[in-house]
């Protein structure tokens, strides 16, 4: 089967799709650029089908290439055989492709080498095949030399040496492989490391290996990394020998014994440990694509919550002895002031606090207060809530993550955004910005440094960028980018450019004062045909010379735009004006008709359908907003029974924590997320979903707070 055909099938995809999407993708395309404006090339795939496809193509490319170079490798050594062309065409997995290899693989010296370069392979020979009719340590006298000078010593050289064609098995140890996931258990043992206390529930733990979840793997992980556990794979050890029996064990009195031996050194100091890290080895790598996965499930609708636009915001940076740090910004984002004040302890300057910042509030009319969660938190919105009682506009505050706030104000690009501002002062206005548009403030900030998974340390660190970046893209170029106000760090996202071109698009437009049309990015420097048909139909500009400028529709489809408009009497100046009902005018026509009229398929036509009937929308604006509130409750206030609003923060494998405002998140587990069956947290709840939660219990002491979503009368 080709690689087209296999990608058909497993995507279900039809083979024209196949062929065209791998063209696009080996053309240089972007994932964006393809699922937004190529649709009739692929049947309308999304992002997340797109970048499947794509690193199932890389996958099965390198197999392909892994599979040829092991063909030119044997094949040089004259041993290419017709049952090992057949074996690596039937090879599914890179795994597969080295069992194959591995007994032509050029060694460093072992047992079974210094035995072979002895001269003993033959007397190997005669063990494996086990004749009744040859008496083994008979034959073994003839191989005695000045190398091997006992009958005893061939043998065990004989021994080494089919011990490891034993091991070499592609067949077995795929038969080994598999009866070890299926059969295995993982054991722990508790050792006396520095932070036994953290894993004292896995003391004296085993479970089987296979229906292990990510989240136990990681942290048994983690903990035989930090020498508090001592882990094992254990597994019933006549089954494995079984199945090497069955294949290298011939009924003959004279060297059952030996074969015996032999087959158990093979999977003792071989096989077992080999198979043993391999296991190991597949349990991470299957908890970390997972934990990877929950990281992009949470980081997407993070990205993706409501902005609050058109408010004037002061960012509130909670601490303690070094005062909290305030910046308001305006609507654009930019800062209009700066200051310190210290209502917490040990200064504890409440009146003075308040009346700084009820000065600042009525003079820059402030409509919002967004405090960072951290340190301090709790007595920052405690004293916020007494500030709002005194200030005479209305006035609410939202506590915002503060992850990765301090990352990006001592980064270089903090540095570059404010040179002349302390790093507290950055994280200030960075917690403001986070409430008007989060995600131009948080595409600002690493990916792994956002806190919306779990175990992320331990992650592979290129696979986890990769997949977190990719997130970021698609979520960037679904909402669209405002040409004349977008930073390099959220331009850098959109298709077709990176952090160059996105610094030489941000001075050019220093130096026109502002873009009028998209045709004048192909005058930046470095911004050729290719990134601006990747670029242009996700960039807007809102006060432009053409309407269309400011909707996701591509410049290549301005003139079957224009033929649309036409058909039905409208103007661009009717499109400025937005509120058209062109959608059903359109389907009254028949969309197949429009679309053969005016030069374009179905896909592309509902696209320019949706976005000419209102220009500059902002997709998030449907999306949950956060929870804006005036007064503060604490975790002392909590009482079993309770049924409060939260927020969910925090969505992993055993169940999600929610923010219900006392600056604990509290955690429902997944039994306690519905009543039907599910498999994943995820299935139910995502991150800034906003959910009715009932306290189960509160330990002050631990500061824990178990919630359930079940029992909750629904309004």
């Amino acid at each position: 089967m080709t690689i087209n055909e296999k990608l058909a099938s497993e995507f279900g995809l039809k083979p024209v799709y196949v062929e065209n999407i791998i063209s696009l993708l080996d053309e240089g395309n972007t994932i964006p650029f393809i699922a937004r404006y190529r649709k009739e090339m692929h049947g309308s795939c999304d992002d997340q089908v797109l970048r499947a496809f794509s690193d199932r193509l890389k996958y099965l490319r390198n197999l392909n290439e892994e599979k040829e170079k092991v063909q030119r490798v044997i094949t040089e050594q004259g041993k290419w055989t017709e049952e090992l062309r057949q074996a690596l065409e039937n090879a599914q997995t890179l795994t597969e492709v080295e069992d194959i290899y591995r007994p032509y693989k050029p060694k460093r010296k072992t047992r079974a080498s210094v035995a072979i370069a002895k001269g003993l392979e033959p007397l190997a020979d005669l063990l494996e095949k086990q004749d009744k009719n040859i008496l083994i340590l008979k034959e073994a006298e003839k191989f005695i030399t000045e190398e091997v000078l006992t009958v005893e010593d061939a043998i065990a050289g004989a021994k080494d040496i089919l011990a490891e064609r034993i091991s070499d098995d592609a067949n077995l140890r795929k038969t080994l492989r598999e009866l070890l996931y299926e059969k295995a258990m993982i054991e722990c043992e508790l050792l006396d490391g520095e932070n036994k206390l953290t894993y004292e529930t896995y003391a004296g733990f085993k479970q089987q290996a296979k229906l292990l979840p990510s989240h136990r793997v990681l942290a048994i992980n983690r903990g035989e990394k930090e020498k508090c556990l001592k882990v094992s794979v254990v597994v019933n050890l006549e089954l494995m020998l079984k199945e090497i029996r069955f294949a290298y064990k011939k009924d003959n009195p004279d060297t059952d014994e030996i074969i015996e031996e032999v087959i158990d050194d093979a999977y003792e100091r071989l096989l077992f440990p080999a198979l043993e890290r391999e296991l190991r080895s597949t349990l991470t790598d299957t908890a970390c694509e997972q934990a990877i996965k929950m990281f992009e499930v949470n980081l997407k609708p993070l990205l993706m919550e409501a902005p609050l636009k058109n408010n004037i915001i002061l960012g509130l940076d909670p601490a303690y002895r070094t005062g909290c740090k305030i910046a308001v910004i305006d609507t654009k984002g930019d800062v209009l002031a700066t200051t310190v004040i210290y209502p917490t302890p040990p200064q504890s300057k409440t009146e003075e606090s308040i009346a700084k910042l009820k000065e600042l509030i009525e003079k820059y009319n402030v409509d919002i207060v967004s405090i960072g969660n951290g340190t301090a938190s709790k007595e920052a919105e405690i004293f916020v809530a007494e500030l709002i009682k005194h200030v005479s506009r209305p006035v609410s505050y939202a506590v915002v993550s503060e992850a990765g706030a301090s990352v990006y104000s001592a980064s270089k690009l903090g540095a570059e955004e404010f040179p002349d501002y302390d790093v507290s002062l950055r994280s200030a206005v960075s917690i403001a910005r986070r409430l008007q548009d989060p995600l131009a403030e948080l595409i600002k900030i690493d990916v792994k440094s956002i806190g919306v998974g779990q175990y992320q340390h331990d992650m592979p660190q290129n696979r986890l960028t990769e997949v977190l970046t990719g997130v970021v893209e698609d979520c960037v170029n679904s909402v669209g980018v405002d040409l004349n106000t977008a930073s390099p760090s959220l331009l850098s996202y959109v298709s077709g450019l990176n952090m160059s071109i996105a610094k030489n698009i941000t001075a050019y437009r220093a130096k026109i004062k502002g873009f009028k049309n998209r045709e004048q990015l192909l005058s930046v420097p470095k911004l050729g045909p290719k990134a601006y048909e990747q670029c242009a139909g996700f960039l807007r500009i809102t006060d432009g010379d053409n309407i269309l400028d400011n909707t996701a529709v591509h410049p290549e489809a301005y003139e079957a735009t224009k033929k649309l408009l036409n058909l039905f009497g409208v103007s661009l100046e009717d499109v400025k004006k937005g509120d058209l009902s062109l959608e059903s005018l359109v389907k009254l026509k028949g969309e197949e008709k429009v679309a053969n009229e005016i030069g374009v398929g179905v896909p592309t036509l509902k696209d320019i359908v949706s976005e000419i009937q209102k220009p500059g929308r902002d997709i998030r604006e449907s999306m949950p907003k956060p929870e804006l509130r005036s007064d503060v409750i604490t975790m002392e206030d909590l009482k079993e029974g309770m049924v409060l609003s939260g927020t969910v923060r925090n969505v992993i494998d055993f169940g999600a924590f929610v923010d219900i405002g006392v600056h604990q998140d509290g955690l429902v587990h997944i039994s306690q997320i519905s009543d039907d069956y599910i498999k994943h947290p995820s299935e139910v709840l995502k991150v800034g979903q906003k959910v009715q939660v009932k306290i189960l219990s509160v330990d002050l002491t631990k500061k824990r707070i178990a919630l359930t979503m079940k029992g909750i009368e629904k309004e």
